[in-house]
């Protein structure tokens, strides 16, 4: 794609690396193909390749109306069309820009501004978001949170030691999700270490508008968990595919930081996904091995983190049987806040997604992040859970 953006913004980092990502895109429209917006609307600027036409168009002649901020925001991030482009078109760092330009702009209505910054206010802060959580749960509108079993002690010093995230939404709605993870660490007498001080990864601040407290966020992140870095921590291992895409990203989003990013690059290399962490390990089933699980893949983990048919293997190898069904590749609609932000699009990917799992007639729906399983639970008649209450470790 030709570009002409002004010599001023080539000039600054961000728009040298939104110039180098556009002229990557030569207009195939694969993109278009696999969105699950585009899929819905119908609308060509509902689509990936429609809306770098609207990130182009702001960002060389300042075009922008509240058209522009309507498409961009209808987009997921589930980036689906990174998976599919044959030209490498990094979408997401051009979305993140898109959206950083638009926002500086203030064409959001007051009662969008203000929805973001509650949820940036209340979501990252456990102590915060249980109250409400409590509400929504007390008038139906939440799915119960099951009993905390976070703190898991032994007897005996451990070989290695990893890093756990808590998470924010997580820590409060799920907290048995560490527990699982913790238990099978400990069988294979690794330490778990969580921190108290560390909840969120960033990512509901970075992707509603407030980056400057989203690296506040990370840095603090970065400086809570150096301390156990540095007396040698093996990995930081994440039960929740969003915040692992988020956390791994901590390098890109300060490689220009002379003090941090160093630090960052540790971090993100360090961090896996539980599946990956565990691939080569043998598991058992908890349940009966007639289950059978439909596993949805998060986009965080088979889009933002390229990881494919790792947690079906792990699944498989424990005793159950996975069933197929269609579109596998489609977001269920969660997408962080997005479900918050966008609920009608949201509910008809969420349609879309359980109407397609329900054909394959599975006993349990497994999922790898907490954003998609509450998502999820809000309309199945099944049970959805996350996969590592699914297995334990075998010898």
């Amino acid at each position: 794609m030709q570009t002409n953006l002004p010599q001023q913004l080539l000039a600054t980092p961000i728009g040298k690396r939104a110039d180098e990502i556009l002229r990557k895109c030569v207009h195939c429209g694969f993109c278009n193909a696999t969105c699950p917006t585009h899929q819905i609307t119908g609308d060509e600027l509902d689509g990936p390749r429609g809306r770098i036409y609207l990130i182009k168009e702001m960002l060389e002649d300042n075009q922008t109306t509240s058209s522009t901020l309507e498409h961009l925001d209808n987009c997921l991030t589930c980036l689906n069309c990174e998976t599919t482009c044959p030209s490498g078109v990094n979408y997401g760092e051009l979305i993140e820009i898109g959206r950083e330009t638009i926002d500086d702009k203030k064409l959001r209505s007051l009662s969008s501004t203000f929805k973001r910054w509650v949820i940036c206010s209340i979501f990252p802060y456990p102590a915060r978001f249980k109250p409400f959580y409590l509400l929504a749960k007390l008038i139906g509108a939440a799915p119960a949170a099951k009993k905390s079993l976070r703190d898991i002690t032994t007897e005996h010093e451990h070989a290695n030691k990893v890093i756990l995230l808590d998470g924010c939404v997580q820590s409060v709605t799920s907290p048995e999700i560490n527990h699982a993870l913790s238990k099978i660490l400990i069988s294979l007498d690794i330490k778990p270490v969580s921190l108290t001080s560390v909840s969120c990864c960033g990512a509901i601040q970075h992707h509603n508008g407030q980056a400057s407290k989203a690296l506040d966020a990370i840095k603090t992140n970065i400086d809570n968990w150096w301390p156990e870095v540095e007396s040698g921590c093996d990995a930081i291992i994440m039960s929740a595919s969003g915040c692992g895409s988020m956390v791994k990203d901590y390098y890109r989003l300060l490689k220009n930081d002379n003090e941090y990013s160093h630090k960052a690059k540790v971090i993100s290399n360090l961090t896996k996904d539980a599946s990956e962490f565990f691939a080569k390990q043998n598991f058992s089933a908890k349940l009966n091995t007639q289950s059978t699980i439909a596993f949805h893949p998060p986009c965080t983990l088979q889009h933002n983190q390229k990881i494919v048919d790792v947690v079906e293997s792990i699944l498989r190898r424990a005793g159950y049987q996975l069933t197929e069904f269609k579109d596998k590749h489609l977001c269920c609609g969660s997408a962080g806040t997005y479900s918050i932000l966008q609920p009608e699009l949201a509910s008809q990917l969420r349609s879309n997604k359980m109407s397609a799992i329900e054909k394959s007639q599975p006993d349990i729906i497994a999922s790898a992040n907490i954003g998609c399983i509450l998502h999820l639970q809000k309309k199945s008649s099944l049970p959805v859970i996350h996969w590592l209450d699914l297995v334990e470790v075998t010898d």
